[in-house]
């Protein structure tokens, strides 16, 4: 059984304690194919040095796997498939790169020493993949031949030639990073990090003309705002910020499309402005179980992974 639990404390009121709820909500959603059980406990000094203490709790017994990120259920081609439209839907290729926006910055803040490329197969329609959108990569025959053909002429050519090399094998790098005090290691393609890159500039663009939007500014704004006011303010710089970020859509449209494209024949150097390539890793390490989606790569460790029951 999994728990998961959130404190609260200070001037602890009901707008505290519904955050509380809706932080534990969203992460019921993760652990939502996992039976587990979600603990709130609110504590509060009150006048008089009386202590107020409250906890609730909920039990959920497990739920069928969420659809990936940026999918759509009621799509005709069915869940789990938008990354596959990337090719032809500039509106798939937005929300896939807003879904990956956090996946994005967290490899794009890494140090240099952290980063790594891993070779996955680079025809992302191939027939080999499963159907869905996510591949196991650890016991997928082509990923592992592939693998093994560049790792036979690895040691013959320098770093450079080979990083270009194992595109005609069949092979594209993914930028990957373990997430710092996790087993989880994060990556997607040269296409949509450039994608995602652009998306985050125009984000920014949109915050700096907006006033309140930018964490800086907000500190200032709400200075001596109550808890719910507070709260109502973020709720409303949330509208604003998505509602102009729908009004830009028609322009990004061609915007991301320009830069996904380009993202394809860039060196990960230029995309992430630094003078060094990630170091290519043709190795691997075996206490990974990986899988792919057609921009995305993740990989945990298999002793940390919860056994399957029946």
């Amino acid at each position: 059984m999994y728990w998961l639990i959130e404190a609260k404390g200070g001037a602890v009121g009901v707008g505290t304690l519904r955050k509380g709820w809706a932080q534990l909500e969203a992460g019921s959603k993760v652990l939502g194919s996992y039976a587990h059980r979600t603990v709130l406990v609110g504590a509060s000094v009150r006048p008089g040095d009386d202590l107020f203490l409250t906890i609730d709790h909920d039990l959920h017994p497990g739920l069928p796997p969420l659809p990936p990120a940026g999918s759509d259920p009621d799509d005709e081609a069915g869940p789990g498939n938008l990354e596959d439209r990337l090719g032809d839907s500039d509106d798939a290729l937005i929300r896939a790169a807003r879904a990956q926006m956090l996946a994005y910055l967290a490899l794009r803040s890494a140090p240099s020493s952290h980063l790594r490329t891993v070779p996955v197969p680079a025809d992302r329609a191939s027939p080999h993949r499963r159907s869905g959108l996510t591949t196991p990569l650890e016991d997928d025959t082509l990923t592992l031949a592939l693998r093994a053909d560049a790792r036979g002429v690895a040691p013959h050519v320098e770093q450079h030639t080979l990083r270009a090399g194992i595109r005609s094998m069949g092979l594209d790098d993914f930028l990957t990073c373990r997430i710092p005090g996790t087993e989880v290691h994060l990556g997607m393609s040269r296409k949509l990090f450039a994608a995602c890159e652009r998306l985050h500039e125009e984000d920014l663009a949109i915050a700096r003309r907006t006033p309140g939007l930018r964490a800086e500014d907000q500190l200032a704004d709400d200075s001596g705002l109550s808890e719910e006011a507070q709260e109502e303010q973020r709720l409303i710089r949330r509208r604003i910020f998505r509602e102009q970020q729908e009004e830009a859509r028609p322009r990004l449209r061609p915007l991301l499309r320009e830069a996904y494209e380009r993202g394809a024949t860039s060196d990960w150097s230029d995309l992430l402005r630094r003078p060094e390539e990630p170091k290519l890793d043709l190795q691997g390490d075996e206490g990974l179980l990986e899988a792919a989606t057609p921009e995305t790569y993740l990989a945990v460790n298999r002793y940390d992974v919860p056994p399957i029951h029946a």
